[in-house]
Order: C-alpha cells, then structure tokens, then sequence
C-alpha cells in the first residue's frame, strides 16, 4: 500500500491496480478505504484493531458489489491476489509486534503464476 502522503482522511492510494482513499481513519483503532478503481470494484475495505479476551485481533473486512468486467476480474484473479497480500499484510503485524508466527503465509500457485503474468504485462519502471 502507498499513499501520497501520511495516513488521514483523504489520502489516495492503492495497490497493483487497486486503487482508494481513506475515508476514516482512527489510529490503533480502524481505517476504512473507498475503492476508485479498478472500475466496477464499488464500495470499501477496512481494517480493524479490537481487543479481545486479552488479546488483540486485526481484521479485515470487504463490502464490495461488483460491475462491468469487475464481475469477471475479482473472481478470477483479483480476489487470489488481494488474498495473499492481506497474508503478507497480517504476517508483517504480527512480526512487528513480536507475535508467534507459527505458519507464515505461502502464496499458492495460483497467485504466483498470476503475478508473473502481471509483470509480463507490466512495462518496466527502469526504461
């Protein structure tokens, strides 16, 4: 996730194609993004920080209808990528805060092979 600048209301960002602003943003405790592309992806993803019996949970949550190719691209691939990058995201948490990582998350298959064929299509940066 980049952003154009620090974390609060307003920023515009995203990820591969994704694309969103942060709509709310309460530090340690919540932030919710509106999604702006690709098109057809309509509504937001957040995640949320709540304590829980001793213990902190990270979540994340979609509400998301989708249009158009949307309809096709989200099951077909988005869904796998965005998937495995909300692994990395909540590994990366955990590490961070010294946590138990028994079982880091590994990217299937499926997600490799999608990623090399976006790279393929993908004009390099270095040009």
């Amino acid at each position: 996730m980049r952003f154009d600048r620090p974390l609060a209301v307003g920023a515009i960002g995203g990820h591969g194609p994704v694309r969103y602003s942060v709509e709310e943003y309460h530090p340690s405790q919540s932030i919710v993004f509106r999604f702006s592309a690709p098109r057809g992806f309509n509504g937001t993803h957040r995640f949320e920080v709540e304590e829980r019996q001793g213990k902190t949970v990270l979540r994340h949550v979609i509400e998301m209808h989708t249009t158009g190719m949307a309809l096709l691209s989200w099951p077909l691939a988005i869904r796998s990528l965005h998937n495995a990058a909300i692994e990395d995201c909540f590994d990366q948490a955990a590490i961070s805060l010294k946590a138990d990582l028994p079982h880091p998350a590994r990217w299937p298959f499926y997600v490799r092979l999608l990623r090399a064929l976006m790279r393929m299509m993908t004009p390099s940066r270095h040009n």
